[in-house]
């Protein structure tokens, strides 16, 4: 016997399986309706800072510190980590020869320890007087707020139609003394 004859045997009738195939679609559209609102929402936040941590890797990667040195790239989180474990796993990812190093800073005074810093939306109210206490220091800063950049923050992220953009405020950057490279300049919304 062959094997396809054997497979028919165990056939079941066309309309049992298209009576199953009818009762889950109809319990999967249900429990969708029921838990969808939720689901997306915090499906669409963590894609959301899943693509922000790639897009800040790269940041890092087009970024020149006037400190040439070969020891690790301390980045650092400030306020609410909205990136869950994804952040940390820039860890795994090495940029020109420097590991990254992950911390998640709440104190301020800690922050000078940094080369890269983002912001999360939970201290809008606070970035500029932070941002004050770093000035002049080589310190790359990232956000996603929408006036962060008017506040001095180097690069700043915003979702625009469901992508992600990115603005670099240039002078914030020479001020630090960080070069950023041209080809993440072209690939900016705005330059400032």
């Amino acid at each position: 016997m062959k094997i396809y004859e054997r497979i028919r045997l165990f056939r079941l009738p066309d309309t049992f399986v298209k009576r199953s195939i009818s009762n889950l679609l109809l319990a999967s559209c249900l429990s969708f309706t029921i838990l969808a609102p939720q689901s997306v929402a915090i499906a669409n936040s963590q894609i959301e800072y899943q693509v922000k941590a790639a897009f800040i890797y790269n940041f890092i990667a087009f970024t020149q510190w006037p400190d040439k040195s070969d020891r690790a790239i301390n980045f650092c989180v400030y306020g609410e980590n909205d990136f869950g474990d994804e952040i940390n796993k820039l860890q795994s990812k090495p940029v020109n020869n420097r590991s990254i190093r992950v911390e998640h800073i709440y104190n301020p005074e800690e922050l000078k320890d940094c080369q890269a810093i983002f912001f999360s939306k939970s201290v809008k109210n606070n970035l500029s007087s932070i941002l004050k206490n770093l000035q002049n220091e080589s310190i790359l800063t990232l956000a996603d707020n929408p006036d962060a950049i008017s506040q001095g923050v180097t690069i700043n992220m915003d979702v625009v139609n469901e992508k992600i953009v990115f603005e670099v405020n240039l002078g914030a950057a020479r001020r630090s003394g960080l070069d950023i490279s041209s080809k993440l300049l072209q690939l900016a919304a705005k330059v400032y």
